[in-house]
């Protein structure tokens, strides 16, 4: 299964909704850059609020996106982050650094709207 994608205005919104497997983390990866390429998307809102535990594969290549999406132009924001998410980012050394966080989508999606000063 492929992540959804969403455009709106210069941004664009994912809201995973599954415990990701390795596949389709690495799909996920491999869409988000073209359509961040495709579209000249200002800033990504990933949210993870319907994830409880992530894998170290998965906390990886969740970094890997973050870090990958800044270097195409795309401030990102994570939302949801839930715990367990926390700690196990923490622990496998995942410091998502200049990444802003908020509590929810609509939070997030603010939040990034003030960082492109739009």
């Amino acid at each position: 299964m492929r992540i959804p994608i969403l455009k709106l205005y210069d941004c664009l919104l994912v809201s995973i909704q599954w415990e990701l497997d390795d596949q389709t983390a690495l799909q996920f990866q491999e869409d988000l850059l073209h359509k961040i390429h495709e579209t000249n998307a200002r800033g990504v809102v990933i949210d993870l609020t319907s994830i409880d535990i992530i894998d170290s594969f998965i906390a990886k290549v969740l970094g890997d996106v973050i870090d990958m999406s800044k270097l195409m132009g795309a401030k990102v924001v994570v939302t949801g982050i839930r715990p367990a998410v926390a700690i196990t980012l923490i622990e496998l050394g995942i410091r998502l650094e200049d990444v802003s966080t908020a509590i929810d989508l609509e939070n997030g999606l603010e939040k990034l709207q003030q960082e492109l000063g739009d």
